[in-house]
């Protein structure tokens, strides 16, 4: 793992400076982080990086797992639909089960440490086992906005009781008796997946995955989610395929506790099936390097969303200098700004033009990646997303001071 001296070409000195300040005033403090997956999604590559910089920073960090059985998944992803507004039929025997995994949980787990941060909704029943000396915060990755109201009212129970909750952008604010922070996610721009490549790593990369280079390439990463529209994807590219030359892929995986990810990967195969420009690449969850140089060898990068927390796809790509065209929702208009740091769209046929369009204005396209990158650069890589928890966590240490004197 690199130093946290290593940040500082891309961050900047005074940025690592301060980690240092305010983790002196956090030394020896443990911080336990509970979450319901170690592969797949943006939560668990976050940790991967962010721990052991805390080793090194004097704090002692910890990781627990909550563990379930296929119906305890298949529950949880409705609650992770349902809060992102997409309607779900849950019955007492859902809420139920709920209950009694999280039970079971508590049981096993070892949930003693001074400050815990407990992601999403899966683990978030874990409050009735708070040690009472314990900050817990709430760190909720998902867009409420427009959150079935049934679901949320059955999470509130739990989520009102911590000491804060954390958001990813200020419209999936709730009202709560607990304050809330915004902390927008970040990427890591030392891990494999952003590092710096040369064109023969690239290259290598993509004949030994055997992703054709004799055209454009226009590349959406993903989990195969419904929620990141792999079909509304395909069917923009088919509008500009009689006015363009270039080529499609979707590629990505699915975390572990999201049963749905098989039948969302079999249905863009369905979709893309004889159209011999359109490829669809399944890969295991530890594809860093292949995903960091199919994004470098992309001309576009789509991040087609119906819904989003975040969509740490979209800096991962930006920090590569990429033009991206991307959902407005979520967290992604805090990335994108239109036609300056990248494109916003909503609908299929604006995501058709502006593929079209980039295409052919490659200058622009060029201008959009640069200035994505600097926005990137300024706001969300992982040293600014560490100092961000480590003021929480001092914030809720200190008795809530409106003001900490480092």
């Amino acid at each position: 793992m690199p130093k946290i001296e290593e940040y500082a070409p891309a961050a900047g000195e005074a940025v690592i400076e301060e980690l240092k300040v305010i983790a002196g005033r956090l030394s020896g403090k443990s911080i336990l982080n509970v979450n319901s997956t170690a592969v797949g999604g943006g939560v668990a590559e976050i940790l991967n990086r962010m721990l052991p910089m805390m080793t090194e920073l004097g704090i002692r960090p910890r990781w627990e797992l909550i563990k379930g059985g296929e119906d305890f998944y298949a529950v949880t992803k409705k609650f992770h639909n349902a809060l992102h507004g997409a309607r779900q039929e849950l019955t007492q025997a859902d809420f139920q089960l709920y209950r009694d995994t999280l039970k079971a949980n508590m049981d096993t787990m070892d949930l003693d440490a001074d400050i815990a941060f407990i992601h999403d909704p899966q683990p978030a029943g874990l409050i009735d086992r708070k040690p009472s000396s314990a900050k817990w915060i709430w760190r909720c990755h998902i867009d409420m906005s427009n959150r079935q109201q049934d679901v949320w009212d059955f999470l509130k129970g739990y989520v009102s009781r911590y000491d804060a909750a954390v958001i990813s952008a200020p419209a999936f604010s709730q009202e709560l008796p607990v304050k809330q922070f915004q902390v927008p996610p970040s990427i890591d721009p030392l891990a494999d997946k952003n590092k710096e490549l040369s064109d023969e790593e690239v290259a290598a990369v993509m004949q030994r995955l055997q992703i054709p280079v004799d055209k454009p390439l226009i590349t959406q990463v993903s989990r195969f989610d419904r929620l990141k529209d792999p079909l509304g994807v395909i069917e923009a590219f088919k509008k500009i395929q009689p006015y363009v030359t270039a080529r499609l892929l979707l590629v990505g995986g699915s975390a572990d506790d999201d049963p749905e990810g098989a039948q969302v990967l079999a249905e863009a195969r369905a979709a893309a099936e004889g159209n011999g420009d359109i490829l669809v690449l399944c890969l295991p969850p530890t594809s860093n390097v292949e995903i960091n140089a199919i994004q470098r060898a992309s001309a576009i990068i789509l991040q087609k969303s119906l819904k989003e927390g975040f969509g740490l796809t979209v800096s991962e790509a930006l920090w590569k200098g990429k033009p991206v065209i991307a959902g407005a929702v979520g967290g992604i208009p805090l990335q994108i700004t239109h036609k300056y740091s990248g494109i916003l769209t909503r609908t299929i046929d604006g995501t058709a033009y502006w593929m079209k369009r980039l295409l052919h204005e490659p200058a622009f396209a060029k201008r959009l990646g640069e200035n994505g990158r600097e926005h990137v650069r300024e706001n969300f890589l992982l040293t600014r997303h560490l100092r961000d928890y480590l003021l929480l966590a001092l914030y809720l240490e200190s008795g809530r001071q409106d003001f900490i004197h480092l």
